[in-house]
């Protein structure tokens, strides 16, 4: 039996090394993606010279007419084992009484609704109240969820709040189906999200913050992330994983 794992933006950051690892790991991966092509077929190569198994598949979490045909395909591969609800995005910065509704609308849309949406999809083929053989579903929150990205992007630190309480309450929901569902919180992370919230230099501005004193890898988000997609987090679930270098409130 072919067991499957979906990445949602699987073709870059943090996404793209989860992609690699559970390839590693056994998984056919999912490489899903929404404007690049190019950059999920890469991963998708970088996997198979390695040995394993990946398709690039196009996407868009906020659109649930997509959610439904990604997860249809992916069905055609194989049985659904692993969902990584990665896909999320952040705008410029921004304080609350500079934000539109349409900034808002888009934010929630693919940070919250899209990770719901997928989740369902995700819990109709595990669940072993719906014939499945169970699974676990990993979502991506973030260290702003509990630091609040005052003056910043309290919008996106919202979202990402949103997943810390939906992790929890679906957690609790599908505890006794098979499922286990848990979060990894990253901090400051070494991947493209800073630029396309404006911030290219953020992360060396905020070192002296992290009390590790640098930034976190893709690499190791995604070693968590793998983590507990494995039989050695069989206890673990409804707990939000932070990956921070220790930065807190």
């Amino acid at each position: 039996m072919t067991q499957v794992a979906i990445v949602t933006g699987g073709s870059r950051g943090i996404g793209a090394a989860s992609c690699l690892l559970l390839a590693q790991a056994g998984y056919h991966v999912v490489v899903n993606y929404v404007s690049n092509p190019a950059a999920a077929q890469a991963v998708v190569t970088d996997i198979t010279k390695k040995g394993g198994a990946a398709t690039a598949m196009q996407g868009d979490v906020a659109s649930e007419k997509d959610i439904l045909s990604l997860f249809k395909n992916a069905d055609s591969i194989g049985t659904l084992k692993v969902l990584v609800n990665n896909a999320g995005v952040v705008d410029l910065k921004a304080r609350v009484d500079e934000i539109s509704a349409e900034r808002l609308a888009r934010i929630f849309t693919i940070n919250i609704t899209g990770s719901f949406l997928c989740a369902r999809e995700a819990v109709k083929r595990m669940s072993t109240r719906y014939g499945g053989s169970g699974g676990t579903i990993i979502n991506l929150s973030s260290a702003a969820a509990t630091l609040g990205g005052g003056g910043m992007f309290v919008d996106y630190a919202a979202s990402k709040g949103a997943i810390d309480t939906f992790t929890i309450g679906l957690a609790r929901e599908v505890a006794t189906e098979g499922i286990r569902v848990n979060a990894v919180r990253p901090g400051i992370i070494a991947t493209d999200i800073h630029a396309s919230g404006g911030e290219p230099d953020r992360v060396a501005q905020m070192r002296g913050l992290i009390p590790m004193q640098r930034e976190g890898s893709a690499q190791e988000v995604a070693e968590a992330i793998v983590w507990l997609a494995s039989d050695k987090a069989s206890y673990v679930t409804g707990t939000c994983l932070g990956v921070s270098g220790g930065r807190s409130p």
